[in-house]
């Protein structure tokens, strides 16, 4: 039976939600790929393998995200100050 080697390069992320469910995404530069896994109570439930070549669309969709994001929470905290500002 053949060892997998493990990756390198991953990380592990918590679910708000808790009860013990995370991301795990690890770089398997041998196979040019990105594996998504979610995983519960330490049993993977299911994986997704996502090119090399499609990691940038998803960077940029996040990051677009993360932007809208922060440019929404600047505004409420604008609305928010304007009036103390004019007092």
């Amino acid at each position: 039976m053949a060892q997998q080697r493990t990756p390198r390069t991953g990380t592990v992320f918590l679910d708000p939600r808790g009860e013990d469910r995370t991301m795990r995404v690890t770089w398997h530069q041998e196979q040019q790929v990105v594996v998504l896994s979610l995983w519960r109570d330490n049993v993977c439930a299911g994986t997704f393998r996502l090119a090399a070549d499609e990691v940038p669309e998803l960077i940029t969709l996040l990051r677009r995200g993360l932007d809208e994001a922060y440019d929404t929470a600047r505004e409420r905290v604008e609305r928010v100050e304007r009036p103390s500002r004019a007092g």
